[in-house]
This record gives C-alpha cells, sequence and structure tokens, in this order.
C-alpha cells in the first residue's frame, strides 16, 4: 500500500504558493516540495493531491491510501463534487486518477499528523520556483 500524505501552502489569498507531497510505502519514501503560481490555500491543497496522485500512479494500481488537512479537499473527493468552478477540473482530474487504482481511499487528519507534507509545502513557499524539485 501506498501511504500519500498533501498539502497545500499560501502566503496570501492569492499570494505565493506551493505544494508538499510526502509518498512512503512498497519500499519508496517519496518527498515533492514544488513553488505554484501564485493561488489560494484551498486551490493549492487540490494541486497538491493532483501532484500526488499523478506520482502514486507512476509506482502503482494497487492501494493508495491518501491523507489530508484540507477537509474541502477529502469532502469533495468523497462526495465527487465541489461548489467552486475553479476546483472542478481538479477534482474531475483527480477522479480519473483515483479510478486507476484498485483500491482508493482520502482520510481528512489534523495538521499535526501532516507535517511531513506541511513541511515540504511551507519549503517550497521559500523557492524562487527556478529550482524545482
Amino acid at each position: 500500500m501506498i501511504e500519500l500524505y498533501v498539502d497545500g501552502a499560501s502566503a496570501g489569498n492569492p499570494g505565493k504558493s506551493g505544494i508538499g507531497v510526502y509518498i512512503k510505502g512498497e519500499g519508496h519514501q517519496i518527498r515533492i516540495s514544488e513553488p505554484i503560481e501564485p493561488t489560494d490555500n484551498h486551490t493549492a491543497e487540490f494541486q497538491a493531491l493532483l501532484r500526488g496522485l499523478e506520482e502514486a500512479a507512476q509506482l502503482t494500481t494497487g492501494m493508495v491510501a491518501a491523507k489530508s488537512d484540507s477537509q474541502i479537499v477529502v469532502q469533495a473527493v468523497e462526495k465527487e463534487f465541489v461548489k467552486n468552478g475553479k476546483h472542478q477540473a481538479y477534482l474531475a482530474r483527480i477522479l480519473e486518477i483515483t479510478k486507476g487504482f484498485d483500491y482508493f481511499f482520502i482520510k481528512w487528519i489534523p495538521d499535526e499528523q501532516n507535517k511531513a507534507a506541511d513541511a515540504l509545502a511551507r519549503q517550497a513557499l521559500r523557492k524562487d520556483g527556478k529550482g524545482m524539485n
């Protein structure tokens, strides 16, 4: 099983933004810290999950357990619906990728259980966008 921890960060609304992805399991331990286009925090959270799922899909078609401290993202994926129009395309792509796994679930976790992804997202805020990981 692949465990996927994701977090988005934004310094402003919108503002400088970054994503953090931490993947572990099946012999993998991957850390991704990437600056993204300036956006709001919710959009950064959707982008983090999408980026994490793209990476996970390269590793397995088996079981993926995604974990996020964003209730909006977790509820959108569980309900397969999001009100905000700018998040609909992200959700559609996320759902498309999850269909490629034998088993997929997403769970909301409190901030203190998402420290690795949070640190990676915050690290991405400090990057200039030129030296992406």
